[in-house]
């Protein structure tokens, strides 16, 4: 259903932690612009966990308005309470996403059967296109294949952000599912070996410094060009390693204020970067030719 580079937007702050709506609409450009293939708006990148509920469902329906049905609008609604997950993907569907990310329930640390019941009522009460997200580095909690294969019947649970890193986990996500569940990569890092593999695409933070490389990164994975795709992402390594320098968002926040495309606003309990990585990402934005 959706294929290609698919950014995990930033979301834009003033030094005040104030949302900047100006700068928003700028970004949504620069991707329309530059090939990305489709917005993942309000995820872990778009600092969904300090955002309240009236922020998080008005940048939903910002992003959808700005892009205008030019590429394909996901919106991140996965939250920790089974009620509050579907209250923001019903916003979602309401705002007139394409498709809802919604993340491993996180610090509660449901069983394996709590997984699946979890997502199955998500999916039962709002109709829109829905996305697994497994990130265990981030949420204490690990999706495991068959829990991802039971879920793969349900209708409108379409896809799976497997963000682990490990190869062999999206090989048997890709055996147990077959053509029932698109899998996505959630590492920029091992992203062109899981589309050689069988995946649909990347779900990036790099996309939003580099999103024109990371287009054709994946748009020669997918076609199976493995020369060009490993080429490009060679270029592109240092920038998939130092914008985890420190947690998700700081680094690609300080690059995009880099790049002059966003104020330096972040809120609370994340800083921003600190001092002694900035010639580290500056370095790794020169080779990637972004800066």
């Amino acid at each position: 259903m959706f294929y290609g580079s698919m950014v995990a937007l930033v979301t834009p702050m003033h030094e005040d932690g104030a949302l900047d709506h100006e700068s928003l609409a700028r970004l949504i450009e620069f991707h329309v612009d530059n090939g990305t293939d489709a917005i993942v708006a309000v995820g872990t990148t778009g600092e969904s966990a300090t955002l309240d509920m009236e922020e998080h469902c008005g940048v939903l329906r910002e992003v959808v308005e700005l892009v205008r049905n030019r590429i394909p609008v996901i919106a991140g609604t996965g939250a920790n309470s089974t009620k509050e997950a579907i209250e923001l993907t019903r916003g979602a569907m309401e705002a007139g996403a394409d498709a809802a990310l919604l993340v491993t329930p996180y610090y509660n640390k449901p069983t394996q059967e709590g997984l699946y019941l979890h997502y199955k009522a998500i999916a039962e009460a709002v109709p829109i296109p829905q996305i697994l997200y497994n990130v265990p580095g981030r949420t204490a909690c690990d999706m495991l294949p068959e829990t991802v294969e039971r879920l793969s019947v349900i209708s409108n649970i379409v896809g799976i952000k497997e963000a682990t890193g490990n190869l062999e986990r999206g090989r048997e996500i890709l055996e147990r599912c077959g053509d029932r569940l698109d899998l996505y990569s959630g590492d920029d890092a091992t992203a062109v070996d899981l589309i050689l593999m069988g995946a649909k695409g990347d779900i990036s933070v790099t996309a939003n410094v580099a999103p024109r490389a990371m287009h054709e990164m994946c748009a020669a994975a997918l076609r199976g060009d493995r020369e060009q795709a490993h080429a490009i992402n060679r270029r592109l390594m240092p920038l998939h390693q130092t914008l985890f320098v420190e947690s998700n968002p700081i680094p690609v926040k300080w690059a995009l204020h880099e790049l002059g495309l966003i104020p330096s606003g972040i809120r609370l309990p994340l800083t921003p970067l600190s001092p002694r990585h900035h010639a580290a990402v500056r370095q790794a934005m020169q080779e990637a030719g972004v800066l």
